[in-house]
């Protein structure tokens, strides 16, 4: 069953939906998905987008995609892109034009004079520091600004000399007249408009103020008739700023706002602050690293769209915070690309197995299954050829009868290939092995010996004459401990195995593999053509099978 036909398990918010639109509270469902567009998007993002898209889909209600764009020193057009990218690749598409912030700048300072207006609001010339320490704790409440009682006449001409670059950055603030004495820090007079100039990717030059986030948040989503403001329990508390804010205007819908856990991930880091740490201190190669857990980077790795919104929907929403197994998310993908994944060889750690019984420059074509349980896919030529490739660890001169690969006067098959027996090796000058001689068994392909001897194993393989060298990136786990942020140096946790690369060989058909698509090397993992066209790279998207696990 495709995941947009399964059942969807139900959850405190679509709980609430559902008795709205019992109550006639709304006709109808709208909902955003709302990004600051100060770096990329990561998998945590990705389970609010499959939230805010997947619920109004569900309820064929509307999501729009807004950009909160108030803080041009940190946002790129670049980000823009990549988080649109993003959302499309992940199979979402948002209503109507892409929404920004930004749009409503002139409506937001419409609205913070008319919070002036009625002595809600006023212009602050106290230093940051003296903020801070009028703010009090969380223990002992604020003090009032000496700047609080400015009148509103006065407070309106100083917010117009604000808006018309009058003031230093840092000179001056707006900020809401609440409470200075609330027990929630965010009710504490909070600022609502700061001086900064910056040019910004989508007003340029035309503004010098720019709104704060809990100013901008609430008003964008009445603008735009959102029904269910959903975001992480982060902002629980400033939902009381959010609620102020639009009580407090004159605006005709009224959203609420609705909070849920953010997703935390073992082995990982979410942070975006140590997201960009990790970047510019040059610990991944950019955002798009394969060991990152940003969109960008999973999908680089051979992550499918179908298995991040899976995992989003096994993890579920709820209010409480956990730390989720990284294999679930790779139990997810496993799945997915055990079923479309077709199959393929490499030899990650080659040396040669010479076949003396088959004739020297002889090639025989193989016929070779691209999936073993999907017809549908077909076949695929594998050429067979005296001298091949097999992995290192595939070998061993002798040993006990627990390793079922080839020995010294034992036999494997060679997969989808024939019974070959090993009779002696050469060594390098370290005692490294470096050929393997064998003889085959020209009666085994497809079959068994009608004599009834069985093979210890099977092992792949890769024909010398016709082997494609490629670079193999091993990618694993980024950190060595399942909750780095908790450690006092997360960096230090980093794991020195996180990208092993190897010079391996692949089969010829291997050398026309298409970017992105997972393929599965037999007996080894999945993996994915990498984007860089300078080198054939493959990288590992997942193994076979959970390892970490006999490691913990």
């Amino acid at each position: 069953m495709s995941d947009d036909l399964a059942p969807r398990p139900s959850n405190f918010i679509r709980q609430i939906i559902d008795k709205d639109l019992a109550q006639g509270v709304h006709q109808s469902v709208q909902t955003r998905f709302p990004p600051e567009p100060n770096g990329y998007l990561h998998i945590g993002h990705a389970k609010s987008i499959c939230l805010n898209f997947g619920i109004a889909k569900d309820y064929s209600g509307q999501c729009n995609l807004r950009f909160d764009d108030t803080n041009p020193e940190k946002e790129d057009i670049d980000y823009v892109n990549s988080i649109m990218e993003d959302v499309s690749w992940l199979g979402f598409s948002w209503d109507g034009d892409v929404r920004y912030s930004s749009n409503y700048f002139d409506a937001l300072y419409d609205f913070a004079h008319e919070l002036i207006s009625k002595g809600l609001a006023y212009v602050d010339f106290s230093s940051q520091e003296t903020m801070r320490e009028l703010r009090g704790t969380l223990t002992q409440p604020g003090q009032n600004s000496p700047y609080r009682d400015t009148s509103i006449a006065e407070n309106t001409e100083l917010f117009n000399k604000m808006k018309a670059g009058e003031f230093d950055e840092g000179e001056c603030c707006l900020r809401a007249k609440i409470d200075m004495a609330s027990p929630f820090m965010c009710m504490r007079d909070p600022v609502l408009y700061r001086v900064k100039f910056a040019h910004h990717h989508q007003t340029g030059d035309a503004w010098c103020i720019y709104p704060m986030y809990d100013f901008t948040h609430c008003i964008s989503d009445a603008l735009e008739g959102i029904t269910h403001s959903l975001c992480t329990l982060e902002f629980q508390d400033n939902r009381r700023l959010y609620d102020w804010v639009i009580e407090n205007i004159s605006i005709e819908t009224t959203p609420r706002q609705y909070e849920f856990s953010r997703l935390n991930l073992e082995y990982t880091v979410l942070s975006k602050r140590k997201l960009i740490d990790l970047v510019e201190q040059k610990h991944v190669a950019g955002w798009d690293d394969p060991r990152m857990p940003t969109i960008a980077g999973l999908r680089r790795r051979g992550y499918t769209p179908a298995a991040i919104r899976e995992f989003c929907l096994r993890i579920g929403v709820t209010k409480m915070d956990n730390l989720v197994e990284m294999g679930m998310l790779e139990a997810c993908i496993r799945d997915d690309l055990n079923v479309n994944a077709p199959r393929a060889m490499a030899v990650l750690d080659p040396i040669k197995l010479v076949i003396e019984n088959f004739p020297e420059g002889e090639t025989q074509i193989l016929q070779a299954p691209n999936h073993p349980s999907d017809e549908s896919m077909g076949t695929r030529e594998i050429p067979f050829t005296r001298e091949i490739y097999i992995e290192a660890e595939d070998f061993r001169e002798s040993a006990n009868k627990k390793f079922k690969r080839l020995v010294i006067d034992k036999e494997v098959r060679l997969r989808n290939a024939f019974y070959v027996k090993a009779n002696s090796v050469d060594k390098d000058a370290d005692g490294n092995i470096t050929t393997v001689y064998c003889t085959y068994d020209p009666d085994t392909l497809g079959q068994d010996p009608a004599d009834g001897r069985k093979a210890k194993g099977v092992i792949h393989w890769v024909s010398a004459e016709h082997a494609v060298p490629a670079q193999i990136c091993l990618y694993d786990r980024l950190f060595t401990v399942p909750n780095p942020a908790a450690q006092d140096d997360y960096l230090s946790t980093l794991n020195p195995e996180s990208c092993v690369v190897k010079k391996g060989v692949v089969e010829p058909s291997l050398g026309d593999a298409q970017v992105g698509v997972g393929i599965q090397f037999e007996r080894t993992g999945y993996f994915t053509r990498d984007k860089d066209t300078s080198v054939l790279r493959f990288n590992r998207t997942v193994g076979l099978r959970d390892t970490w696990e006999n490691k913990a």
